[in-house]
């Protein structure tokens, strides 16, 4: 059984078949109408979400297909019911699960049931949208491989899919976050040791320097209010302003996963600069779950 939990439990030539499907599907929407007819994803959302419910309920209906979205409080999971039993429970009447979730071993404990798994995000990672991601920059780049993407900010889960998809994908990443707020040790050796050329710093602009792309997220993630605070403060030295985003290369191309907190870790100036494409990167989350969806159901 065949599970999307983590960009590294694929290998590089999977996910390079699934960013070509994705590019298929993107390229001509009318296709595999009916490619998931009769089929049901059902969606379990322990946290809110605008782009992966309707992206992956978009992507559903347009492969013919029915999403249902189930607020982990609407179900028997909010009384006490077992992650394992709801799996179980869910496996008998869809076809494929997808979670977003705040611990990541909610995901493995959902594949008891015996139909494949999808992480929407979990507090360690979030490879739907690296996978958008890398098609983004395949997009405005014309390739993956040797592109250098300056990631700034928190090692959060989105970082920790980047980093999987360095491993991937050849992709050269160099992040710069505050002490303390590095990425994973584990997460970093396995991409290492995938191959994936990473560099770590706590200097911005020594990250961005010359870079083809510049990425970054919220400084507080949701869990994490009672900080956001206290990380403005330490995260100020990494927003991304239009001086900092002119140290990369003249064509860089600006990333974020979304939603933005304008005038924390990035200004105006830069989210709506001609150069970025954080639009496309949204857009895409639809065309590759789409491939994922298809892969993983055997369509």
């Amino acid at each position: 059984m065949k599970h999307f939990l983590s960009i590294m439990d694929w290998t590089a030539g999977e996910i390079a078949g699934l960013l070509e499907l994705a590019a298929e599907l993107k390229a001509n929407r009318g296709s595999r109408r009916d490619a998931l007819r009769g089929r049901t994803l059902a969606m379990i959302f322990q946290k809110p979400s605008t782009r992966t419910r309707v992206s992956f309920e978009a992507g559903m209906a347009q492969l013919g297909g029915t999403a249902l979205h189930l607020a982990a409080a609407d179900l028997q999971l909010g009384r006490g019911e077992t992650v394992e039993d709801t799996a179980r429970v869910l496996a008998r009447y869809t076809d494929a699960i997808l979670a977003r979730v705040f611990d990541h071993h909610d995901l493995d404990r959902l594949t008891v049931g015996g139909v494949p798994v999808v992480n929407g995000l979990s507090d360690r990672l979030h490879p739907c949208q690296a996978l958008a991601d890398v098609l983004t920059i395949r997009e405005h780049k014309g390739k993956i491989e040797g592109i250098t993407v300056a990631y700034l900010g928190d090692g959060n889960n989105v970082c920790h899919s980047l980093i999987n998809a360095a491993a991937r994908t050849g992709l050269n990443l160099r992040i710069a976050a505050p002490p303390r707020f590095e990425p994973y040790p584990d997460i970093l050796a396995a991409a290492r040791d995938g191959g994936a050329e990473i560099e770590l710093t706590t200097d911005a602009v020594e990250a961005v320097q010359g870079a083809d792309a510049v990425y970054t997220d919220v400084w507080a993630s949701m869990g994490q209010e009672d900080e956001a605070a206290q990380r403005r403060e330490i995260f100020a030295p990494y927003r991304v302003d239009e001086d900092l985003f002119a140290q990369a290369a003249p064509d860089a191309i600006f990333l974020h996963c979304l939603p933005a907190h304008r005038g924390d870790e990035v200004t105006d100036a830069v989210i709506d600069h001609a150069r970025s494409v954080v639009w496309d990167q949204a857009e895409n989350r639809m065309h590759t779950e789409k491939a994922l969806l298809l892969t993983l159901l055997g369509a």
